[in-house]
């Protein structure tokens, strides 16, 4: 008898949707949420002016309206998030189900074994289309085609991490600026101090989690949504109960006829309105599809809806508070406790894209995209929930330096909208090859899609290119330095490969070379880590050319990142010889997902059970071989083979038993590349200085494998590549 009843699960699984989408309120939806702080003044900052009539202000509520119906509504909750990679969101997971469906992937460290992984062939069971085969051969056959997706990719994933620099600073630098309504007079420095005090305190309650953080968030933006909500219908109500008719996009298209020149620039603000909306999907490993949907359309869609119309109903009888309209519109009797709720609700807001930020580094550093970096999981339940401390303090310390050397909200603005929009272009592109290729949907669908969604952001994109002087050239900085720092670490890491693979050594003319140096094998287990499988690395070889002694069983351990999110335990480790059985020599490769937790404790323990068994196994099928061939005409020969035979393995598990209780030691190569003097200027710049300032700074391989130093042997080695 079940212990549960399907009834029963349905709860359970009810209540953990509802569980998960209270949690993402405090997460995911903060950035979204607090964006009418800044939407209108951002909008009106420029040559926009509103004038007698109500057109402007109302054309501005209707963009604010379709903008959050169509970007967020449609495209985000209804089709993107759609596009998860086995619960996983953000840029690199539509890279990832690319790369799968696609062999578009440069990125992979595939050997060949890929195969047997049943996840690593996900997908639709639906019949390819022809567009769908065509766009599969063009990328598949021109290598520049899948340069240029990785460059779109990691473009994308440097203008959200970009965006995790400016949305605090965006955020709360608008909260305290509040301040200002009330108290005229105070001195900008203060406002400075006070908002870099709030950052300060934000990034240092990251490594609590996401867990706890949402659940101390989720409150907090509970209320600031009811209250929000709450002002703008006591707005609409006392000021001006006509904006409801600005919900028909009669008056979008109103706006841009009496507005002309001045309604296309001002664009740039009211982009402001979706600031968060990518964050949606990159932090889907967080949660789950239902409780994001869930939140949204329950909870905060309708919330900022009343939010901006009451705004506006405040506007359109106030045009004078148009640099303070959110915080004049707020009555008299409550402003100080809403100014409260709002500044603890920036707070909230920065958390969403902190979190992202988290999510896609750890990809780009599974995928080997990104220095390496410490990730601690902060959850048993949700795999996705992470901190990076190293790159939760350079974004604070980032953070601060924009709100001190910056200030002007306004200049923020202009940056943020860009990082914004060029993010959202970038899925929209990557989502028409997965709707055409990875869902095999019609050639149309695909069109019809970066049609509707790619022109209205084009449209915003073309408007926030005009503020690249006032502000916009912020994003693109930033963007510019990190996208660097990927390619170099890439292209560093993709060198060091290809000269092990052209550099690597066969282990029975290492045997040999042994041999005549006299090599000795001494009790105990080697790990020797190495990046390519059932290889011997050049770092091994020149340990044993200088010091002719290695352990007793050696183990050539692959650590292989695989485009999936995670791996199963069960497909986690892959045993196979290296060389004849009396080398003593195993390949072990352990592949990880770029989700996975890597615990080298357990892995050590893992991979001595996975050889263990596979020498059982060994034994027992020779068993088996000499006593089938028994039956046949020369009985006692054969027997007697086979029972050499057994015998060999039994004095090969024995002795493995023996070397493990020996103990285990590890090899790593701890190896520096040089350019070749005939290399070009920009190899040697990007080999010799960028490539390897990133792996002086970064954290070691030992470090980041987890090994302990009391048990390793480090191999230093110069590649000239």
């Amino acid at each position: 008898m079940d212990s549960e009843s399907p009834p029963h699960a349905h709860r359970l699984r009810f209540y953990k949707t509802l569980c998960l989408a209270y949690q993402s309120l405090g997460v995911v939806y903060g950035d979204l949420s607090i964006s009418p702080i800044y939407v209108y003044k951002s909008t009106f900052s420029g040559s926009l002016r509103p004038y007698k009539e109500d057109h402007e202000i109302l054309g501005v509520l209707s963009l604010v309206f379709w903008t959050l119906t169509l970007i967020p509504l449609c495209k985000y909750i209804i089709f993107v998030l759609a596009a998860d990679d086995s619960g996983e969101g953000g840029t690199f997971a539509l890279y990832s189900l690319l790369c799968r469906h696609l062999k578009a992937g440069l990125l992979s460290t595939s050997h060949g074994a890929n195969h047997r992984l049943a996840s690593y062939n996900t997908g639709t069971s639906m019949k390819e289309t022809r567009t769908s085969l065509v766009i599969k051969d063009l990328i598949e056959k021109h290598q520049s085609s899948r340069v240029v997706l990785l460059l779109v990719v990691l473009l994308g994933t440097s203008m959200v991490i970009g965006d995790g620099i400016l949305t605090p600073t965006m955020s709360v630098l608008s909260a305290v600026n509040g301040i200002r309504t009330k108290a005229t007079n105070l001195d900008e420095n203060y406002i400075v101090l006070i908002a870099c005090i709030i950052l300060v305190g934000l990034f240092a309650l990251q490594h609590f989690g996401t867990h706890r953080v949402g659940c101390l968030f989720a409150p907090i933006m509970i209320s600031w949504l009811l209250c929000i909500s709450g002002v703008g219908i006591y707005n609409i109500i006392h000021w001006n109960p006509r904006v409801v008719y600005a919900l028909s996009p009669y008056y979008t298209y109103n706006f841009f006829m009496q507005a002309g020149k001045d309604g296309w620039n001002s664009l740039g603000g009211i982009v402001l309105c979706v600031t968060g909306a990518e964050a949606m999907f990159a932090d889907l490993g967080h949660f789950s599809q239902s409780s994001l949907r869930m939140a949204f359309m329950v909870v905060v869609y309708p919330c900022l809806v009343l939010a901006y119309m009451g705004e506006a109903a405040y506007l359109s009888q106030n045009r004078l508070d148009l640099q303070s309209s959110f915080f004049s519109a707020i009555p008299e009797h409550i402003f100080w406790p809403v100014f409260g709720i709002t500044t603890l609700a920036t707070i909230t807001g920065s958390q969403a894209i902190i979190s992202a930020t988290f999510s896609l580094i750890s990809q780009c550093r599974a995928l080997r995209c990104f220095p390496r970096v410490k990730i601690v999981h902060t959850s048993g339940q949700i795999h996705g929930q992470i901190y990076i401390p190293e790159v939760n303090w350079i974004l604070m310390a980032l953070c601060l330096a924009v709100v001190i050397g910056v200030r002007d909200t306004d200049t923020i603005g202009n940056a943020y909208g860009l990082a914004v929009i060029t993010v959202m272009f970038v899925t929209t592109c990557l989502m028409f090859l997965i709707i055409s290729t990875v869902w095999n949907r019609n050639i149309l669908l695909a069109a019809m899609f970066i049609v509707i969604f790619g022109s209205v952001e084009l449209l915003y994109f073309s408007a926030c290119l005009t503020k690249i002087h006032k502000g916009g050239w912020l994003p693109l900085v930033f963007s510019l330095v990190i996208l660097s720092l990927m390619l170099a670490w890439q292209y560093g890491t993709s060198k060091k490969q290809a000269f092990e693979l052209e550099n690597k050594v066969s282990l029975e003319r290492l045997h040999i070379l042994g041999q005549s140096l006299g090599m000795v094998r001494v009790r105990g287990i080697a790990l020797i880590y190495t990046s390519l499988a059932a290889t011997v690395p050049p770092t091994f070889a020149h340990f044993v050319t200088n010091f002719p002694a290695v352990h007793q069983i050696l183990f050539f351990v692959t650590v292989e990142n695989l485009m999936v999110p995670k791996v199963p335990v069960s497909d986690r480790i892959l045993v196979g010889r290296i060389g004849p059985p009396e080398f003593r020599a195993f390949s072990c490769i352990v592949r990880y997902g770029y989700k996975d937790a890597k615990d080298s404790y357990n892995l050590e323990t893992e991979l001595i059970e996975k050889v263990g068994e596979f020498l059982q196994s060994d034994c027992r099928d020779d068993e088996e071989w000499a006593i089938t061939m028994g039956n046949d005409g020369d009985v006692g020969r054969r027997r007697k083979s086979g029972s050499k035979r057994v015998g060999v393995k039994e004095e090969e598990v024995q002795e493995f038993a023996e070397a493990r209780e020996a103990g285990v030691a590890y090899m790593l190569g701890n190896t520096y590349m040089v350019a070749s003097e005939a290399s070009s200027i920009v190899k040697n710049f990007s080999i010799n200085i960028a490539y390897e300032f990133l792996r002086r700074n970064s954290r070691s391989p030992a470090t980041a494998l987890g090994i302990p130093y009391t048990s390793l042997i480090e191999v230093s080695m110069a590649y000239h590549v």
